[in-house]
């Protein structure tokens, strides 16, 4: 595949997926008052904003979106920033989100905030899940199963609220 770069999916086709999961999230959470989605810095964030809005169109619950950040090519506890420290996590369902799972790295360590609040429920959300994991998590809520060689790389753009899914 050398230097080729393949659509995937194209913004119609990923905002249909997100709008099709913000479905499914709610049938998951329909009993609950709150519902916080963390969305992971960079493109894991946009994600959650798109299916922020998706879900405010469709049901009525209390929703809080707040930004981690965190080292993508060093995650650790101590490189992992909440945007809003202020909401309470505990005994709340908790939506995970990411645009791209891969190894589950970045995943396992977005997870320890929510974890350690002692939360009611987490779920994670992925756009793409391409099934390399090195680290005991997945997705439960998936826009596309890639199956990929570990040379091949899955680029997610976001310009203007359009986005692309590339292999290469």
């Amino acid at each position: 595949m050398s230097g080729q770069k393949i659509q995937i999916l194209n913004d119609l086709q990923v905002k249909q997926i997100i709008k099709r999961i913000a479905y499914q999230v709610y049938e998951n959470n329909f009993n609950e008052k709150e519902l916080i989605i963390g969305g992971i810095d960079g493109n894991g964030f946009a994600v959650a904003q798109m299916l922020l809005e998706q879900l405010t169109d469709i049901c009525k619950l209390k929703i809080s979106l707040i930004k981690i950040g965190i080292d993508k090519k060093d995650p650790s506890e101590k490189n992992l920033t909440l945007s809003d420290s202020k909401i309470a996590l505990k005994n709340k369902n908790i939506l995970l989100v990411d645009d791209v799972l891969n190894t589950g790295k970045t995943m396992v360590y977005a997870l320890l905030p929510f974890i350690k609040a002692h939360s009611k429920k987490i779920h994670t959300m992925v756009l793409v899940d391409r099934d390399h994991k090195s680290f005991p998590v997945n997705a439960d809520f998936i826009g596309i199963s890639l199956s990929t060689t570990l040379q091949e790389h899955v680029t997610v753009t976001i310009e203007r609220k359009k986005v692309n899914i590339f292999l290469s």
